[in-house]
């Protein structure tokens, strides 16, 4: 018997493929995206980031017990007191200052998306949330090490962020919340499996329509 996330993955395939071929991630892969399209995706991931934290503290709060609980209080810590801060020096590369990435404009589609997260927080079940939840961490590792794969960027810049996303220590995180959402749906009846299937396919479109607005502008 397959797990239910490689059952969730093979639903979102279509998504998925459309993210690995999108022209702006194969334009990272190949160092030929141009710098202002890079520059708008960072600082619309920043404030992404501040949600995607807050979502994961509500996970935090509404865990069923407290091994989960020490999980994504240990996410929110990592988030908050690493991630924030590379995501800030990283920037600074790009010549963005952190007074921008604070006072950056949210577009609609990160909007959308963060907002989706934020709902399904409050109001879904704990299972549709961590299923919901998933794709962020999932679909980077994915992308991360597909563009391993090729050649690599002249651009240092691309490269890096390359290299942070095909690093092991994001695919062993990866794994455990894998692990957390096949654990939730062995649990769950078939209303819960289904809802969490659609959350996580309505994260991958979220994912996918924010490479569309980077790379649209």
């Amino acid at each position: 018997m397959s797990r239910f996330s490689e059952d969730l993955r093979a639903a979102a395939e279509p998504i998925w493929a459309a993210e690995r071929e999108h022209p702006f991630i194969r334009g990272i892969g190949d160092g030929s995206l141009p710098p202002e399209r890079f520059r708008l995706f960072v600082r619309q991931d920043y404030p992404y980031l501040v949600d995607y934290v807050r979502s994961l503290a509500i996970a935090c709060a509404r865990s069923p017990d407290l091994e989960l609980a020490a999980h994504f209080a240990r996410r929110v810590r990592t988030i908050l007191n690493v991630e924030m801060g590379l995501h800030r020096s990283y920037a600074a590369e790009w010549g963005i200052a952190p007074e921008e990435l604070e006072a950056e404009r949210i577009a609609p589609e990160t909007r959308a998306y963060a907002d989706f997260l934020l709902r399904t927080a409050s109001l879904g079940n704990f299972a549709e949330l961590a299923a919901a939840l998933l794709p962020c961490v999932w679909g980077y590792v994915e992308l991360g090490k597909a563009l391993a794969r090729g050649a690599r960027p002249d651009d240092g810049r691309y490269a890096r962020w390359i290299d942070a996303y095909a690093g092991d220590a994001l695919a062993e995180l990866c794994d455990d919340f894998r692990e957390i959402v096949d654990e939730l749906a062995a649990a769950a009846d078939s209303v819960t499996r289904e809802r969490m299937r659609e959350a996580f396919l309505t994260s991958s479109r979220h994912e996918l329509s924010l490479w569309d607005m980077a790379w649209q502008g």
